[in-house]
């Protein structure tokens, strides 16, 4: 790692605490021949759901010679067969999800399936003994999270969530500083989705039979019933929101890392406004649109999501956290620290010293290091980088800011009981009646 301030050497505590992670996150390699499968066993992976995001996550866990992948399912015929050649065709496939969990061969599941569909997936994973990987966000309703971790629990599994800027040594460390209070108080924090998707973006379309490849009524599970249409599956799904929305699926990576180097677990309120502004297409979730979360410590959480405009809001980095001290500018390669300077009535003196931390000298991923991570914790029995609970309640935040925004007010947030404190309507929402036959487990 190169640390850079004002073109000088990198100060002395930051040094020091780069130096102490890399040592902590070498630590479980080393304690491996403790593990229930043997330090010689190969971890036997089954993948459900492999188009895009699980696609990549073959490719992360492949980088780690210590685990097989003997099963593959997806609802799509041609996206099975591409994940089939992908692994070098010795896995067994399957449509039917429920099938691959029943193997006796196959001791944690990667679920990289729609966001409807995470909580089922899990949990029946989990009652079957398999340890899981399951992709951000964590579910689809508050309800589900909560009992995604009951069944980790109650069962004894490590599940890791893909928030996988958890697995990020650069981002522990700047998360360690910030709590530490290097960069004073943070006040405010700010992130956002960006991009100019008008004038068209997903595009309208008709409902029409289902392609032959694809099980369409096994891809909608527990939602209604209702025609196929091109710009919902696949992928396009993320901007319908009875699958998924933009405010989960980029807003929990971002708002992850602002709880994480803020030391907060929860909102204590929620505020949220936006709306269909400028793109004409068939979505069902607003192209603009922005959360607070307010924190009883004293602190905002911002996140704006922006299909209509892409330009960068900030001089480097994807979030923006602006303490008494510095302001912090960070992406999962690096960091900036603006000095804060003394305001109206204040000394005028300079806080702190600039800074500029640059990750280098690695290649692996964040993906790659995530799984690394998971399978050296399914050997060990520790806990994850991203557990259970930490990725239910960072999902939490962008999924009570969904419901702010349909609600159109601003919600107290009760955390130990997971319920609004001044709306019942909004309580309501936390969860919804699934499509026979299936059940939360």
């Amino acid at each position: 790692m190169v640390h850079r301030i004002d073109r000088r050497t990198f100060t002395k505590s930051g040094a020091a605490a780069a130096m102490g992670l890399a040592t902590v996150a070498a630590a479980p390699r080393a304690v491996r021949a403790a593990n229930a499968l043997g330090a010689n066993e190969k971890i036997r992976l089954g993948f459900i759901g492999v188009a895009n995001r699980g696609g990549q996550l073959i490719d992360g866990f492949m980088a780690h010679d210590d685990m097989e992948i003997v099963a593959v399912c997806d609802v799509d015929q041609e996206v099975l067969a591409r994940a089939k050649e992908k692994v070098g065709g010795r896995v067994e496939t399957y449509t039917d999800f429920r099938k691959l969990i029943e193997r006796n061969d196959v001791d944690a599941v990667v679920i990289a399936t729609p966001d409807h569909w995470h909580a089922i997936q899990m949990i029946m994973a989990c009652d079957a003994g398999k340890d899981v990987y399951v992709e951000k966000p964590l579910s689809i309703t508050v309800v589900e999270g909560r009992r995604m971790v009951e069944a980790a629990r109650r069962n004894n599994r490590v599940v890791q969530v893909g928030t996988h800027r958890r697995s990020s040594l650069l981002y522990s460390q700047l998360a360690q500083r910030a709590t530490q209070g290097e960069f004073g108080k943070i006040c405010v924090s700010t992130a956002y989705r960006l991009s100019n998707m008008a004038p068209e973006g997903i595009g309208r379309k008709m409902p029409a039979a289902p392609p032959s490849n694809l099980d369409w009524d096994m891809w909608l599970g527990p939602r209604p019933r209702r025609p196929f249409q091109e710009n919902i599956a696949p992928y396009r799904f993320r901007w319908w929101d009875l699958y998924s929305s933009q405010m989960a699926n980029w807003g929990v990576h971002f708002l992850d890392a602002i709880r994480w180097c803020t030391g907060e677990l929860a909102p204590s309120a929620v505020t949220a406004v936006g709306g269909r502004y400028a793109v004409d297409d068939d979505r069902t979730i607003p192209d603009t649109a922005l959360a607070t979360f307010e924190f009883a410590s004293g602190r905002l959480a911002i996140f704006g999501q922006y299909e209509t405009s892409g330009n960068s809001p900030f001089p480097f980095g994807e979030i923006e956290m602006r303490g008494t001290k510095g302001t912090v500018y960070a992406s999962e390669r690096g960091y900036r620290v603006v000095p804060e300077r003394g305001g109206q009535f204040q000394d005028r003196a300079s806080r702190m010293e600039p800074e500029e931390f640059d990750q280098a000298g690695s290649n692996a991923s964040l993906t790659e290091m995530h799984a690394r991570n998971f399978l050296d914790c399914v050997r060990t029995r520790e806990k994850p980088n991203a557990d259970i609970e930490t990725g239910h309640r960072s999902t939490t935040f962008a999924l009570i800011a969904n419901i702010a925004l349909q609600m159109g007010q601003r919600l107290q947030w009760d955390a130990e009981q997971e319920r609004f404190m001044n709306c019942d309507e909004a309580n309501n929402l936390l969860h919804y009646e699934y499509r026979a036959p299936w059940k939360l487990g």
